[in-house]
């Protein structure tokens, strides 16, 4: 297997946080998908791919799965009963980040309130070996939504600072990267507003942040922003790079940080065609 370590070491970050340094960071690690979003390369294709995926993270030593958003491609009844047989085939616990097709470019009470009903919370919060991981709704924060935005912000601000103050390190996960190339980059379909942006990466060097981890672009998007690492994965429907499909599995210890790419293995999706789509 090819791997593409990227080490930054967790000491720069956490140096000097007495809370953080008493407490042990036990070693793990865990899977970052991206983009499974049924109908993207094709409906039965991405269902293959899916299935394939789930199989082979089942063989790793890995102590969960985040998936980062665009669940399926057309959020409907159908699609999402499909997610739900796939996923449930881990063999461990899975945590889903909500993207742009399953909330809507610009979410409504109504499809915010489906995505809830169907899925669950599109924000919230969970620890794991003394680490913390902040799981936002990035949608809220690259359109203004009548009182979900600002209740989105509110909860987001005040949960990073508690998790900052606790000491541990602190992992985002969103759907649509801060950025693509560069923090000061205009606004594009492809990254956050800038106002917004600036505002949280601050938050992400004040807090602890280590890692922010996000799907959207179909092709694999690293960058590094104050030793914090930025990683927009490789998905398991379509990708614009030519990559592989595959998945991404992150080794997180008391000193390092890295992650690696893993692609699916041959499966029946091969022989079905793919179907292309502007997003």
């Amino acid at each position: 297997m090819r791997r593409l370590p990227l080490l930054i070491p967790l000491f720069a970050l956490l140096f000097g946080n007495t809370s953080c340094s008493e407490k042990p960071l036990e070693p793990f690690a865990f899977v970052q998908m991206c983009d499974t979003q049924l109908g993207m390369g094709g409906y039965e294709h991405d269902l293959l791919t899916f299935q394939q995926a789930v199989r082979q993270i089942n063989e790793l030593e890995v102590d969960f799965v985040v998936i980062c958003g665009d669940l399926v491609h057309d959020a409907n009844d159908r699609s999402y009963a499909d997610f739900r047989t796939i996923r449930d085939g881990l063999q461990l616990p899975s945590y889903l980040v909500s993207g742009n097709h399953d909330v809507g470019n610009t979410p409504t009470d109504s499809s915010l309130r489906y995505y809830r009903e169907t899925i669950g919370e599109d924000y919230y919060q969970f620890d794991h070996k003394n680490h913390s991981f902040v799981v936002t709704n990035t949608q809220l924060w690259k359109v203004a939504v009548e009182e979900e935005s600002e209740k989105h912000r509110a909860w987001f601000e005040k949960s990073l600072i508690e998790q900052g103050e606790r000491g541990y390190p602190v992992f985002v996960l969103g759907h649509y990267p801060l950025y693509t190339e560069h923090p000061d980059e205009e606004e594009h379909y492809y990254n956050l507003p800038l106002p917004t942006r600036k505002r949280l990466l601050d938050l992400f060097v004040e807090n602890n942040v280590v890692a922010y981890l996000s799907g959207h672009t179909h092709k694999l998007t690293k960058n590094t922003y104050e030793n914090i690492q930025l990683v927009s994965g490789e998905t398991s429907s379509k990708n614009f790079d030519g990559r592989p499909l595959g998945f991404r599995v992150w080794q997180v210890s008391a000193d390092s940080l890295y992650h690696h790419f893993v692609p699916l293995e041959a499966t029946g999706a091969d022989s079905v065609p793919t179907t292309s789509f502007v997003n």
